[in-house]
């Protein structure tokens, strides 16, 4: 059973690790901690200039996945074309939820929370909350959309504000 879990990650393979978004596997190395003998996944976040290792045998227990493919891309642009769904609950209680979705590593629930945080420009300006939460979520979105288009974050970014600008048309 732990020899498919360790062989679903390689070395070079892009990964999306739930509180930090895409990052690459850079190797898979032996460490001594606590006296115990792990394997670790290496995994550099090149934008946050970061390094995390985590367990091989731990790392779909806590999340970890292999990019989105292709349909999902497709759902979480069908998700930001949709209309904004702002509950009336206190700012305090949706911005946890946000960040709940956010850092769940799940691309659909981070277009939600970049759907319903974004503005056009007739509307009333995001409270400074508003727009760390969006940029974050606009951030990770567009992250992963580039990783699974190639690499072009530019183009992800245009691609998703693109979509962004048609429904606010």
């Amino acid at each position: 059973m732990s020899k498919s879990k360790k062989n679903e990650f390689r070395p070079n393979d892009y990964v999306v690790y739930p509180a930090h978004g895409v990052g690459q596997i850079v190797s898979i190395e032996e460490q001594e901690i606590a006296g115990i003998e792990l394997e670790l996944f290496v995994i550099s976040f090149e934008k946050d200039k970061m390094t995390l290792r985590v367990p091989t045998h731990k790392a779909t227990d806590i999340g970890m996945r292999g990019l989105s493919s292709p349909d999902v891309i497709n759902q979480a642009m069908k998700t930001l074309k949709g209309k904004a769904k702002v509950k009336r609950a206190m700012w305090s209680r949706r911005a946890q939820e946000y960040e709940q979705k956010i850092n769940s590593g799940d691309l659909i629930a981070i277009a939600e929370v970049v759907r319903d945080l974004h503005r056009t420009d007739d509307q009333r300006e995001q409270s400074y909350s508003e727009r760390q939460l969006y940029e974050a979520a606009l951030e990770r979105l567009t992250r992963e959309v580039a990783a699974v288009a190639g690499g072009d974050e530019v183009a992800a970014a245009k691609q998703v504000d693109d979509v962004l600008m048609t429904r606010a048309a």
